[in-house]
């Protein structure tokens, strides 16, 4: 009889895991939230985020700043590449603005993992506008550093059940 993986448990951990950590930075999060940026979703090595442009997000020209695309899309990223709990950070990233973002559109910004290995990683996000219009394209390349989003939680997942936590851990210290 040849033998089965438990795939579909080992993705909905992965997605569990990716859904918590997100909920996690987002909760830390206070410059997205301060221009309104919303978690749509996220999965493993993957986010979708929107946000609307305000009137105050506007430049002379009275189209979307650029710096606010860029942190939109900046924004998928992290979340995309910290979805493993796995502190991640950029070492680089790069945007083309292909077309304006108007006052009061609806912006979606959706980051893809295309690449893994080791510490480093290679995220490409695409922001549209309702209409699916490509408004700009994003590639970030991560760094993984030391620690995790959720901290404690590889401990745990390395210990026994019947273990007790160590004596050092803080109940609820988010680093």
């Amino acid at each position: 009889m040849p033998e089965t993986t438990p795939i579909a448990s080992d993705d909905a951990a992965a997605l569990q895991l990716a859904e918590l950590t997100a909920q996690a930075m987002y909760s830390r999060d206070a410059a997205i939230k301060l221009i309104g940026v919303r978690l749509v979703s996220v999965r493993p090595g993957h986010s979708l985020m929107t946000m609307i442009v305000r009137p105050d997000m506007v430049n002379g020209h009275h189209i979307c700043h650029g710096g606010y695309l860029f942190t939109l899309a900046d924004t998928a990223f992290a979340y995309a590449c910290n979805s493993y709990n796995r502190n991640t950070v950029a070492s680089a990233c790069h945007i083309d603005f292909l077309t304006p973002a108007r006052e009061g559109e609806l912006l979606e910004a959706e980051c893809v993992e295309r690449s893994l290995a080791g510490r480093t990683g290679v995220y490409d996000t695409t922001i549209r506008n309702s209409e699916r219009k490509v408004i700009a394209l994003f590639r970030g390349k991560s760094y993984r550093i030391s620690g995790e989003v959720i901290a404690g939680l590889e401990a745990e997942e390395k210990r026994p059940a019947s273990a007790s936590p160590p004596e050092s851990e803080v109940e609820g210290n988010p680093q």
